[in-house]
């Protein structure tokens, strides 16, 4: 509980945050609503906590003597033992959730070095939908002192796995917050399963497949371009929703067109096309309405005219939020990048593509290819671009 005015104004904003992911994708996503609401229901507990305890807590003071180094010494040597000798992959978190120290199996499990993984959020390995009720766990656990258990699932740079978690709380003396330890197992037996993330074929990872896919984007684009361009087509304003269901439907999930209708006017941008799967009409719709200048990458590309490539997302809300929640999470998105639309007399738009998180991350190549697309997209644009 918090000890003071600051602390309290920085747990009940805090409280609010988690409270309104959980809302939002409760809503977007009711059939993994279990989770949510189990997840919901702890933060309804800490609320109740707020309203009985802050006063008693705010007026108490503080009356602790701080132990003697030695023993705070002794029981780390203790704890950095046991934990590079555990047999199952383990995570030591600090009080804000990014990742002080991994063993060499929970190295292996995210994909890569104990050492690169060293700061890192670990948030950032979460898929994008489990996300809000791991953090809002991670917070009871910080609180309460009580461990947690809960299915969760991992999920980056192309692969996805279903975990058991298991979070709990190290008081250690010499620490002024106490970090947190997380276990990761196979998910229990009987427990709800929404199936396995599929993930791309490994032959995806192939230099020769990529390139001769980067090709055939580039080769049908152009096509399309030329037949707005050529005798047949002359005078006709190019189809961006042609162009963004092309991308979508070879390159990437979701394509997101946002256009100037006058050269260089990033203050007066719309959201014209948005392209992604089938079936998938919620997420559309709630991309589609949000303003351009709202998100942070596509605000930032229309102004500057520079490229963005998000290998690894970690700011969720770069897209932008609706309802309070972010829109990446909304699409399941694992990867992302954003290039300029130029024309001859300047930045025309902005296109955006995503991946979601079961898929091969975008690479420089990519960029490189996008950036081709968006410059003759940005060259085929009418003096006023169309939807």
């Amino acid at each position: 509980m918090p000890d003071n005015l600051a602390d309290l104004q920085r747990e009940v904003a805090e409280l609010g945050d988690r409270v309104a992911a959980l809302r939002s994708t409760h809503s977007m996503y009711p059939d993994d609503s279990a989770e949510t609401a189990e997840a919901a229901l702890t933060e309804l507990g800490f609320a109740q906590e707020l309203l009985q305890d802050c006063g008693q807590r705010l007026a108490a003071a503080e009356s602790a003597a701080a132990p003697r180094r030695s023993n705070g010494d002794d029981e780390r040597a203790v704890l950095r033992a046991v934990f590079g000798q555990l047999s199952v992959p383990a995570v030591l978190l600090d009080h804000e959730g990014y990742i002080r120290r991994i063993n060499a199996i929970g190295a292996d499990r995210l994909g890569s070095s104990p050492g690169y993984l060293s700061g890192k959020p670990f948030a950032t390995f979460v898929d994008l939908r489990r996300r809000a009720a791991m953090r809002s766990r991670l917070a009871a656990v910080l609180r309460s002192g009580e461990s947690a258990s809960f299915d969760s699932r991992l999920a980056q740079r192309g692969w996805a796995e279903d975990v058991h978690m298991t979070l709990t709380r190290l008081d250690v003396p010499t620490e002024a917050a106490p970090p947190v330890l997380a276990v990761l197992s196979p998910p229990l037996a009987g427990g709800e399963d929404e199936g396995p993330a599929p993930l791309e074929p490994e032959v995806e990872d192939q230099v020769v497949v990529l390139a001769a896919r980067r090709l055939d984007v580039l080769t049908r684009m152009t096509r399309l371009l030329l037949a707005s361009a050529g005798p047949g087509g002359a005078g006709r304003p190019l189809a961006l929703d042609d162009a963004a269901a092309l991308l979508a439907d070879s390159y990437a999930d979701w394509v997101i067109v946002d256009v100037c209708d006058l050269p260089g006017s990033a203050e007066q941008a719309r959201r014209a096309v948005v392209s992604g799967p089938s079936g998938e009409n919620g997420p559309r719709e709630l991309v589609g309405a949000l303003d351009p200048l709202d998100s942070e990458i596509p605000r930032e590309v229309l102004a500057n005219g520079n490229s963005v490539l998000s290998q690894l997302i970690e700011d969720e809300s770069a897209l932008g939020r609706a309802d309070g929640a972010p829109v990446l999470s909304a699409l399941g998105a694992g990867s992302l990048m954003c290039v300029p639309l130029k024309g001859s007399r300047g930045v025309r738009g902005a296109l955006t593509l995503i991946r979601r998180s079961n898929r091969g991350s975008f690479r420089l190549a990519d960029l490189g290819l996008i950036e081709e697309i968006g410059e003759h997209i940005g060259l085929a644009l009418p003096p006023r671009a169309a939807g």
